[in-house]
């Protein structure tokens, strides 16, 4: 899968790696990163799976949204947290990540919800960057 024009790119560097600091091209993201207590490290700082769970769910969430607007329906107190898991692989060497989104739509239809968060899979680009490549589920809740 490719995209047919890039409309936006982001830039962030970072010195130091899990245990250094990531800022954005423009500075408006500037944290310090540490690895977890659960990996050892210090938890100072935010992780790369935080951040990855961060832009999914947001991602996600606009993808909701984008879709309940098309068919007119109102999604407003809705929210999208993201699980990003981190492991080694089952086969070679290696670490891997999963992804578990849990969906609120409050006042729908749980059917309806969950159409919509099907629609908004196909549409987001996280959805579509991770699928076949991470293990990923969803629950409407």
């Amino acid at each position: 899968m490719s995209i047919s024009k890039v409309l936006y790119t982001a830039r962030a560097t970072v010195d130091g790696g899990r245990e250094g600091k990531s800022v954005s091209g423009d500075g408006r993201l500037d944290v310090a990163l540490a690895p977890p207590a659960e990996l050892g490290g210090s938890g100072n700082g935010t992780n790369p799976e935080q951040l990855f769970a961060a832009g999914f769910a947001a991602c996600f969430h606009s993808a909701l949204k984008l879709v309940a607007r098309k068919e007119k329906l109102d999604v407003t107190g809705s929210t999208v947290a993201a699980e990003v898991g981190i492991g080694p692989l089952t086969e070679g060497v290696g670490y891997g990540l999963s992804a578990h989104l849990v969906v609120r739509v409050p006042g729908l239809d749980r059917a309806v919800a969950e159409r919509l968060v099907e629609a908004a899979d196909q549409v987001c680009p996280y959805s579509n960057a991770t699928r076949g490549n991470i293990p990923v589920s969803r629950t409407v809740a």
